[in-house]
């Protein structure tokens, strides 16, 4: 949006006798894709822009089309009318964002090159500094308000402990930023992306359960292979743990593809004897121990469904699967993921987490004592 205002392409315009301030012509900002090598082809840049106007950030001025069209036509960004939505997660972003360019614009900046463990962390911070930094320039307004930003920060992936051991703390606890603000990212990393989520907002969440004999009459898991691939399991007996997308039928269907329902629709009974929050989890004194599973996945997955959100629980494990033999159990709490604090995630997001990494997977989760 910058560089589209700088090479003014985002101006005033005036069509039927009426001025439209800070849009663009849709067929000048394709070609300009193409030229600043952000797009391949004028395919790909549609597909772009179109990601754009289903995530809120541009419009056709009048609001007249709801696709992106590679014509004379006039868009515009939401930030440049006041439309934009600032969701509370859009806004901890922004947030983190202008206090990262705040610290990386100063010479003596907390932010350092830190070692802890033998290990060298870039970007990092002591809890207690970003604490009394925050209070110094008029971010916040005491401790108690610095702590909160700090914890919503971390929560959303901002910043983390260095070895994702704690949550955000008022002490000399060593943290760094998780997103690097400056790194220059193209647009068609925004296409990559969508291919890891579209798995993971099927009701039978991706990566998770593994088939187990498929015998008739004998519990039948759909799975998910290391290599993303669907394993359609034809005409077996579906258990009501697999049975989440409200279908009456309990076979799967034999034809080739596999039609999801909205995800909407998916709402199988949680194996949880309450709900558990985020808070209650990480009390001091809390009746929860941390554990460290190590679970190599096989030719079809790892064993397990992942469930809920913020915290998300293991909803079902696969008795002969991998994930059983490393020690996962159901209403376990996911802690973090390959190393990425997760309890304030949904479990499409962690599905998408976990398909996208390694084949051997390191999970902390919380387990209640007995």
């Amino acid at each position: 949006r910058l560089r589209l205002h700088d090479g003014k392409l985002i101006k005033d315009r005036r069509f039927h006798l009426r001025t439209y301030p800070n849009c663009f012509v849709a067929k000048e900002l394709t070609d300009w894709l193409i030229d600043h090598k952000e797009a391949p082809d004028r395919e790909t840049g549609i597909r772009l822009m179109q990601k754009l106007m289903d995530h809120y950030i541009i419009h056709h001025v009048c609001d007249e089309h709801s696709d992106y069209k590679d014509a004379k036509l006039l868009y515009r960004f939401r930030k440049d009318d006041g439309t934009f939505p600032l969701s509370k997660d859009v806004k901890v972003f922004m947030r983190g964002q202008s206090i990262y360019e705040k610290l990386v614009s100063v010479e003596e900046s907390i932010l350092k090159v830190r070692e802890e463990n033998s290990v060298k962390y870039q970007r990092t911070f002591l809890g207690c500094e970003m604490v009394d930094w925050l209070i110094q320039e008029g971010e916040v307004e005491n401790r108690q308000e610095a702590v909160e930003l700090g914890q919503a920060l971390l929560e959303h992936g901002i910043i983390q402990h260095v070895s994702n051991r704690h949550h955000f703390f008022d002490s000399d606890i060593l943290y760094q930023f998780w997103i690097n603000f400056r790194r220059r990212r193209r647009l068609t990393e925004l296409l990559n992306e969508n291919s890891s989520r579209a798995l993971s907002e099927s009701p039978d969440s991706p990566f998770c359960l593994r088939k187990l004999n498929p015998d008739p009459g004998n519990t039948s898991f759909l799975s998910v292979q290391t290599n993303k691939e669907i394993k359609i399991v034809s005409a077996v007996r579906r258990s009501s743990i697999t049975s989440l997308s409200g279908n009456s039928n309990p076979y799967f269907s034999a034809a080739p593809t596999l039609v999801f329902p909205p995800v909407a629709e998916c709402n199988p009974k949680s194996v949880l004897k309450r709900p558990v929050t985020n808070e209650e989890l990480l009390s001091p004194g809390a009746p929860y121990v941390k554990k460290t599973l190590t679970i190599v996945g096989d030719a079809v997955g790892w064993g397990f469904v992942v469930r809920g959100g913020r915290p998300c629980h293991i909803q079902a494990v696969d008795p002969g699967g991998p994930a059983a033999a490393a020690g996962m159990k159901v209403c376990q709490f996911v802690f973090s993921v390959n190393g990425v604090y997760v309890l304030h995630l949904d479990y499409q997001t962690i599905s998408s987490l976990i398909m996208t990494g390694p084949r051997t997977l390191v999970m902390e989760v919380m387990e209640a004592i007995e």
